[in-house]
């Protein structure tokens, strides 16, 4: 093994990230909420869907990273651990983009959807939960070292090199 880490010891950086998809779960629920009330009087119906949609999909695509962060870390320790972390986020990263592609260019002429509204509730949930993030990273009190594992003392008496 290149890392100290012991093989599929939980990683201390998980707490983090479930507290961060905690309350981007939270924040989506509260947007769904406001959403809906703003949407059902902007544009009845309509608006509401538009904006139960936007929250949803704010929810899955910042949902996506975290979930892929906390899949990767199951490998902590092995060696090819940082090819793994790198390959599931760059993944999920592609994964969102084109799922943000493809969902753009089939809703934007439903005639069921109210784009701007849609837009904007998926503006206002990327937005929050950046701020989630930040309060989060900010908040957070992981040791700088706490993934390491110390070597055994030698039980001969003798000084390790």
């Amino acid at each position: 093994m290149t890392s100290n880490a012991k093989s599929g010891s939980t990683m201390s950086s998980n707490a983090v990230f479930r507290t961060a998809l905690t309350y981007s779960a939270l924040l989506a629920l509260v947007l769904a909420v406001v959403g809906g009330v703003v949407g059902w009087s902007v544009d009845g119906t309509r608006g509401l869907t538009s904006a139960l949609l936007g929250a949803a999909m704010a929810l899955v695509f910042l949902g996506i990273t975290s979930v892929s962060i906390l899949f990767a870390n199951r490998w902590s320790g092995q060696d090819f651990f940082v090819g793994i972390l790198f390959g599931v986020v760059m993944g999920s990263w592609l994964v969102k983009f084109v799922l943000f592609l493809v969902l753009g260019f089939i809703l934007k002429d439903q005639p069921w959807v109210n784009p701007p509204m849609l837009f904007g509730t998926l503006i206002v949930g990327v937005i929050g939960s950046l701020v989630i993030d930040a309060v989060v990273a900010a908040k957070v009190r992981v040791p700088y070292v706490s993934d390491d594992v110390l070597p055994k003392a030698p039980t001969d008496g003798s000084v390790p090199d």
